[in-house]
């Protein structure tokens, strides 16, 4: 993979207490990562290297070419950091915030306005563009702190955490607003302890506990590494053992057992194989009253390799 982002052996204590152990991971031109975590997991820490707000205790962090440390003014130029904490001023309206931050970015006036303009529709803002920001909800503000991140046009745009505490409505625009990113080839780390969030917009995932990144991949090759199957549970009306019979004769089907009036199915790619199920299941005269499919997930994933829930 040709890297627009590569650290290697990312380390960060403070004091006794190591909050990153040697994270390694890269990100290419267009792609989304996603560093997947409880809080307290060191992806913020791991971030803060990565954007030149800390010092490693040791590794590297190159964007580029160019060596990030706090310092480095050539590497901070392809960044956009979107903090947690909002970065906003309550008293501005939309576009003031957007003009005080493009002038710190050195944005000269034609081009700021323009980018100015730009920002606002990519973050749904421009029809409340001249309101204050405090009357603003909170899915709206976080928005507006996505905007200054992207007001530079940065190659890499780092997000933490940013649906923290909005609304389900504010969120999917700001999970629609990222996706967006992406597709236009901007290259976006984004940190997350939401595994629906993860499994939406990310095309590769790194699984980080306890300051280390313990698992890398997609979220197929991800699920993978447990080797569970899908879980299929077929309400019958009828005779659930001659059912389950008949669902375990099918090629594919792990087990097959009745308990009560349901089938239960352990297999693989179940979504392939429903049609199967439910055509056996009635050749046996009985009829399907309810389906359900759990399929594994990056929840199993997390349990699988630290022995805790990704929400403990």
């Amino acid at each position: 993979m040709d890297a627009l982002l590569r650290c290697e052996g990312l380390e960060r204590s403070f004091g006794r207490v190591q909050a990153v152990a040697g994270v390694s991971l890269a990100v290419a031109e267009g792609e989304t990562y996603g560093l997947l975590g409880p809080n307290g997991a060191g992806k913020t820490t791991s971030i803060s290297m990565i954007a030149g707000l800390l010092e490693p205790d040791a590794g590297q962090v190159v964007i580029l070419g160019d060596r990030m440390t706090p310092r480095a003014t050539a590497a901070k130029r392809h960044v956009g950091l979107v903090p947690q904490d909002l970065a906003i001023y309550p008293d501005l309206t939309a576009r003031e915030n957007l003009a005080f931050f493009a002038r710190l970015y050195g944005l000269e006036r034609a081009r700021r306005d323009r980018r100015i303009d730009e920002v606002l529709e990519v973050i749904g803002l421009s029809e409340r563009a001249g309101d204050r920001a405090s009357t603003y909800s909170g899915g709206m503000k976080r928005r507006l702190n996505i905007g200054i991140g992207l007001l530079h046009a940065p190659r890499l745009l780092i997000l933490d955490e940013p649906t923290v505490g909005v609304d389900p409505q504010s969120r999917n625009a700001i999970l629609e607003s990222v996706e967006n990113l992406a597709s236009v080839g901007m290259a976006v780390l984004y940190t997350t302890h939401y595994m629906e969030e993860a499994e939406r917009l990310c095309d590769r995932i790194g699984i980080i506990d306890q300051g280390t990144l313990i698992a890398e991949g997609t979220r197929r090759e991800l699920v993978a590494t447990i080797a569970e199957q899908d879980l299929v549970r077929l309400k019958v009306v009828g005779d659930a053992a001659g059912a389950a019979d008949a669902c375990q004769a099918l090629p594919g089907v792990g087990s097959a057992d009745a308990e009560d009036d349901t089938v239960v199915c352990l297999l693989d790619e179940a979504a392939s194989h429903l049609p199967a199920l439910l055509e056996a299941v009635a050749a046996t005269g009985a009829s399907v009253a309810g389906v359900e499919v759990k399929e594994p997930d990056l929840e199993d994933v997390f349990l699988h390799l630290t022995g805790h829930a990704l929400r403990d």
